[in-house]
């Protein structure tokens, strides 16, 4: 069976995470994206930051720069974005084009707007046990389980990826105490010898491989709970996943699917983090989200 996106209230919808709790702030968040370039993939992305922010009574607004926008300006543009109080949270849409220093640039980014996650100083406070601002994708994955009611205390996870939007981020939310953590984690990676072997041991298998379909019904424990985080485009078209989803269904006890499985909860996530600077902002930090 699927995953269950209950907590979401549909596959496409912002959700009672985010709505229910917009009223409580006097200025219901602003979230600023930064789009550098024409990525036809990248303008997809932001269209649906937008519309989710409008449906959750949200302001989204997209900061629009040419291809050849030189790291300087784009510099220029986070430092003003950081200093407008109108801002609560400031995305830039990546990838960006290759010649700017992105780790620069995202580092620029206040890490009190850092809705993304990416900045040092919260993936420091990730990794020490007291979160702020959480990789979206992450997050949406932790909440989703709990909505579930799929248990991580004391379970066997794997991490397929070491990326720092997903993979890495994934296995310290999942050793985290508390609910949707506590698991004992194993992270793989390009290095690693027989990742199929320690991934049929897993009880929650997380692919973020970036490769189409890598992982098959053969790399799965029966009974597994498997969460994929790939989107691919196949040449006939076709959207498809990290996971060959045919031959992993026939032998996972749930699985999430691509389109509409992982997607819509890093939207989610990313206007929960959105809201939760905003009250930050008006200092109304123990109100607490979801």
């Amino acid at each position: 069976m699927r995953i269950a996106l209950d907590a979401m209230g549909g596959d496409h919808a912002p959700g009672p995470i985010v709505t229910g709790a917009v009223e409580a702030v006097r200025d219901r968040g602003d979230l600023t994206v930064v789009l550098v370039g024409d990525d036809p993939a990248s303008q997809v992305y932001v269209r649906n930051k937008q519309k989710a922010c409008t449906e959750a009574g949200m302001s989204g607004s997209v900061v629009r720069l040419a291809a050849s926008t030189g790291q300087a300006e784009l510099e220029n543009t986070i430092d003003h974005l950081n200093a407008d109080p109108s801002v609560n949270g400031i995305l830039v849409q990546l990838p960006l084009p290759k010649r700017l220093d992105e780790h620069g640039i995202l580092n620029r980014v206040n890490p009190l707007k850092d809705v993304d996650g990416f900045h040092p100083i919260n993936v420091g406070l990730l990794a020490q046990g007291t979160p702020r601002f959480v990789p979206c994708t992450p997050l949406g994955i932790q909440h989703m389980l709990i909505a579930s009611d799929v248990e991580t205390r004391g379970i066997n996870a794997v991490v397929l990826g070491r990326s720092n939007i997903v993979g890495k981020p994934m296995a310290m939310l999942l050793m985290q105490k508390g609910p949707g953590g506590d698991a004992t984690v194993t992270v793989c990676h390009t290095a690693t010898k027989d990742p199929q072997a320690i991934a049929r041991e897993a009880d929650l298998l997380v692919v973020a491989m970036g490769q189409p379909e890598k992982v098959n019904g053969d790399w799965i424990k029966p009974g597994a709970v498997v969460i994929d985080v790939g989107i691919h485009k196949t040449a006939q078209g076709r959207l498809c996943g990290d996971v060959h989803f045919e031959s992993a269904v026939q032998v996972a006890s749930r699985i999430t699917p691509v389109p509409g499985g992982v997607g819509p909860l890093t939207i989610a996530m990313l206007l929960r983090n959105t809201l939760m600077s905003a009250r930050m902002a008006q200092g109304l930090e123990s109100m607490r989200l979801a």
